[in-house]
């Protein structure tokens, strides 16, 4: 019975989830769910490593200049991953987003306070990462030891709710009952073989056109656009206020790329639920068994 079961795949970004996920879609007829915080934006193509021969659902749905939250996120996985199940469709959700995966796998209760915050958020949109940070400091200090200090999105997504609620964002996070059958893959990777992987690929955006891509959007967008404090642009725009060389911000991109790494791999090995492989043929097998 195929019905009410849902896989995952997860793991650091480089790690081949696309490549492996188009070779169960083929094989196994599984219908491919995006679980990344960046590949949402319409135009943000080069620099989140989209693949356009890949049908995904939750890839391309907004501007770069709306906001979307979590909570936001967790309800259209939820539509479409129950749309799928009703068609006896095996769902796959993939990605490197954390919390996106897990809002969704195991039902976080999430407060989506996007109509009530904008003037909030606009605010602290406003402020620099270490300002965001005291300011969270103070509101709900359990919340810092999982949020990234250099995550502005995350950080102000904390201090928002921590705002609204008047309860700690921390607090907020419960976990209820998961409504599906989950199978968990993650795809284990020697840290210096992803590194090396990832410099290579990072390399190849700046020659398929990373730097005019950002300009296109900054052009369209401006500054003050919050999705373009994601690595690989926030350095580009860097460069194009004279702070890096090109050479040094494609230097930088790829240090805080592996600092992101490092952060998924981190939070991924908490969650026990995942079973790690190494190879597609090990991760096969725990499909087939999975959906007898």
């Amino acid at each position: 019975m195929k019905q009410n079961k849902v896989i995952a795949l997860v793991g650091p970004t480089g790690s081949g989830k696309t490549a492996w996920a188009k070779v169960f879609a083929k094989k196994y007829k599984v219908k491919i769910i995006s679980a990344d915080s960046r590949q949402i934006y319409k135009g943000m193509n080069i620099g989140t490593a989209k693949d356009i021969s890949l049908h995904e659902d939750l890839v391309d749905i907004i501007e770069p200049n709306k906001s979307y939250s979590v909570a936001q996120f967790q309800k259209d996985a939820e539509d479409i991953i129950n749309r799928y199940l009703s068609l006896s469709e095996v769902p796959l959700l993939v990605g490197g987003s954390g919390l996106y995966i897990e809002s969704v796998l195991h039902g976080y209760i999430i407060p989506d306070l996007k109509e009530h915050s904008l003037e909030v958020r606009k605010s602290l949109e406003k402020l620099s990462e270490h300002k965001l940070v005291q300011k969270l400091k103070k509101l709900d200090p359990a919340s810092l030891l999982k949020i990234d200090p250099k995550n502005k999105r995350r950080l102000i997504r904390a201090i928002e709710v921590s705002m609204m609620t008047r309860k700690p964002f921390s607090t907020l996070q419960k976990k209820k009952k998961p409504k599906y059958k989950i199978l968990i893959i993650g795809i284990k990777t020697d840290r210096e073989t992803l590194y090396a992987k990832v410099d290579a690929r990072i390399d190849k955006m700046i020659k398929d056109g990373l730097v005019e891509e950002v300009r296109s959007l900054l052009g369209k967008y401006g500054r003050s656009t919050i999705a373009f404090n994601t690595i690989g642009y926030k350095e580009i725009i860097d460069y194009f206020d004279g702070k890096y060389t090109l050479k040094d911000a494609i230097t930088k991109i790829k240090f805080n790329t592996h600092a992101y790494i490092r952060r998924q791999d981190t939070w991924f090995r908490r969650d026990k639920n995942i079973k790690w492989v190494s190879s597609i043929s090990q991760a096969e097998k725990l499909i087939k068994k999975f959906l007898l």
